[in-house]
């Protein structure tokens, strides 16, 4: 199952003509394209889903949605997902 997942963006940058940024989930950071939430910025919270920001979303709502995924175990196997078929760029 592939769900969106709250992440807090450390750095915006236009590479070959999209909008990407660098987004901490946790203790992961990934590269994800900013272009369907052109208003987001360095420090705003998004919603993430197969590498593509979706939407913005308040700090408060991002933590607790980030602790419920935590404790159903569901944040590790998204990630994880995401990295075997392709779709994530992890940074380190």
């Amino acid at each position: 199952m592939c769900l969106a997942i709250p992440g807090k963006i450390l750095e915006c940058q236009n590479i070959g003509g999209t909008r990407q940024g660098r987004v901490q989930f946790g203790g992961i950071v990934r590269l994800v394209s900013l272009d369907f939430v052109p208003e987001a910025v360095v420090d705003d919270y998004v919603m993430v889903h197969v590498g593509f920001a979706i939407s913005r979303i308040a700090a408060e709502e991002a933590e607790r949605t980030y602790k419920l995924l935590e404790e159903m175990g569901a944040l590790e196997e998204e990630l994880a997902t995401e990295t075997e078929s392709g779709t994530g760029n992890a940074i380190r």
